[in-house]
């Protein structure tokens, strides 16, 4: 049985990028996570500590947002590192993360990466 708890289009503040005035003026971000985890107990019971709370998820994301990086790679590693790290029902983690209106001289809505890591 594949189960994921799953925030999709988490938009947040963060100070990320290669050139020196973006790590200065920010700009936003939009995260997307999904956390594959074993929620057989949590269905049956109806308890949350037989699952992972979004709301841990959400603020472990928040948390590695605010730490500046050069690449959104390091930032998404960095997220998804953590969450296996901190919740040891997570059996993998996918984050998507992309650079709102990115400085590159292109008219488009985002750019980044997706990370796929597993215990």
């Amino acid at each position: 049985m594949q189960n994921k708890i799953i925030i999709n289009g988490l938009r947040l503040y963060a100070y990320h990028g290669v050139m020196e005035q973006e790590r200065k003026v920010g700009a936003y971000f939009t995260v997307d996570c999904e956390v594959e985890t074993d929620m057989r107990d949590a269905i049956e019971n109806d308890f949350v500590d037989d699952t992972i709370s979004y709301a841990d998820i959400y603020n472990t994301i928040k948390r590695e947002m605010v730490t500046p990086s050069y690449l959104v790679e390091h930032a998404a590693g960095r997220i998804a590192k953590a969450i296996l790290a901190e919740y040891s029902k997570a059996q993998s983690v996918r984050v998507r993360l992309m650079k709102e209106n990115p400085p590159m001289g292109a008219d488009c809505q985002g750019a980044g990466v997706e990370i796929t890591m597993k215990r």
